[in-house]
């Protein structure tokens, strides 16, 4: 019996473990330029469609995209002045 108990101890401290590790990354979500450019680039071309933006970037998920995009700074000056 005392090993059930142990067991179940060991799941509460990796699920707690694991919490810290997500709210760490999340808080911490950082970008290359690459990325950045492509999200950029794809953003303009299919909206906010953030499961397709995530498709082109190994390892990165929809919702890591969003939030990036959602945090970033705006600036109007930069989309102005790519025009063709």
């Amino acid at each position: 019996m005392g090993k059930l108990l142990d067991h179940a101890t060991d799941d509460h401290d990796s699920n707690e473990d694991t919490k810290e590790i997500k709210s760490n990354q999340d808080s911490k979500l950082e970008f290359s330029e690459d990325e950045v450019t492509l999200i950029d680039r794809m953003f303009r071309l299919v909206g906010k469609r953030w499961s397709l933006i995530a498709g082109r970037i190994p390892g990165r998920t929809a919702e890591e995209i969003e939030k990036y995009w959602n945090s970033r700074p705006t600036s109007s000056t930069s989309t102005s002045g790519e025009r063709s």
